[in-house]
């Protein structure tokens, strides 16, 4: 859980997810990542962490956002399993256990869907039906709720996705890339008891220049080339045919050149397609330094099947 100034909401929270996983008789930890709190939520998660054996508090230093707090959930969590949702009691740990139920069933994310949500319909319902329609038309996963905070993955797969910038929202999109099963629960939604909410109207740019992110990701994270030769050479293309009509006017039909705005579009279009060519170049290098730096390879492999004893795994 990324909690930011929620410390009113913490006690009850965390009763509550304590008494729901004990009651299921789930082996279970609490990770609660602190982003910079400024109303003592740092304080009491400390205490608490101290106090009880199934919560870890993790403290960052200052406010990074939501996106640098759930990777650093991600990274601390230690369970095959892993649920995230916000601190806000918005969501309810009721539904874990449907969610991880879902996730028995082989998929390697089950995303929830506040069916019946508790928030205002101008400010907050109305932008984000736009962005989940939007989203699911640019990533290819069509989900009702992209913004539910309360999901469930299997830990191999959120150890394969790097977050960075406000990607979080987006975790379905960066999954489908990595070639997870995912799918969508209905769940439970509560109107907000404490505090107001962190997100407005501001973050719908923010939100576009993420998708726009995504989207080459999704297309061409291991082919850049692909879209920026492609329109290196479109460029250089027109630019060339264009060339070639200019100069039949000016050595077939003596006509003046000089002074037309298309030579200047020529040229325009041959620098544009020349340093956009250079860039696919440039991108491929990138790309390459990116997956053997890390020692990433280009697909994943969901299981080996193999009938011989002995074999290796």
């Amino acid at each position: 859980m990324p909690i930011y100034n929620e410390i009113e909401s913490i006690p009850s929270l965390l009763s509550a997810i304590a008494t729901t996983l004990q009651a299921e008789g789930l082996p279970y930890e609490i990770v609660c990542v602190d982003d910079g709190s400024e109303d003592g939520s740092a304080e009491l998660l400390k205490q608490e962490a101290q106090r009880r054996s199934d919560l870890r508090a993790v403290l960052l230093r200052r406010n990074y956002g939501q996106t640098a707090a759930m990777a650093a959930g991600f990274h601390y969590a230690q369970a095959p399993a892993i649920v995230t949702l916000d601190g806000d009691l918005q969501n309810d740990p009721a539904d874990i256990p449907l969610l991880l139920s879902k996730l028995n069933e082989g998929y390697d994310l089950v995303s929830g869907w506040r069916k019946n949500r508790q928030d205002a319909a101008l400010t907050r319902l109305l932008p984000s039906k736009i962005a989940n329609w939007l989203i699911g038309r640019v990533t290819g996963v069509t989900l009702h709720d992209y913004g539910c905070s309360l999901k469930a993955y299997r830990a191999e797969l959120v150890a394969d996705m790097n977050l960075y910038g406000e990607l979080h929202r987006f975790l379905p999109a960066l999954a489908f890339i990595e070639g997870a099963r995912i799918t969508e629960l209905p769940v439970r939604h509560h109107a907000r008891r404490f505090g107001r909410s962190k997100y407005g109207l501001g973050r719908t740019l923010r939100v576009v220049m993420d998708l726009a992110t995504v989207f080459f990701m999704k297309k061409f994270l291991t082919r850049p080339m692909h879209v920026f030769g492609l329109l290196g050479l479109g460029s250089i293309g027109l630019g060339t045919l264009l060339g070639l009509y200019l100069t039949f006017l000016k050595l077939g039909l003596g006509q003046s050149i000089g002074d037309r705005p298309l030579l200047i579009l020529v040229v325009v279009l041959l620098l544009t397609g020349v340093q956009l060519f250079s860039f696919g170049l440039l991108a491929e290098l990138l790309m390459r330094t990116y997956h053997e730096s890390q020692g990433r390879p280009i697909y994943r492999v969901r299981e080996v099947v193999n009938r011989g004893a002995g074999s290796p795994t």
